[in-house]
């Protein structure tokens, strides 16, 4: 691939990847508590 060519990849790809992993990224920490909750529960009913 030319120079050119991989610039306008990037500049295509580059920015849903960057929007991808970003959000990945918040929902990892809100899916770590969803689950720490989840493990509380049965120690909460009794």
């Amino acid at each position: 691939m030319e120079v050119e060519s991989w610039i306008s990849f990037v500049a295509e790809v580059g920015f849903p990847v960057a929007v991808t992993f970003y959000l990945l990224h918040r929902i990892e920490g809100k899916l770590n508590k969803l689950i720490e909750s989840i493990h509380a529960l049965p120690g909460k009913m009794k």
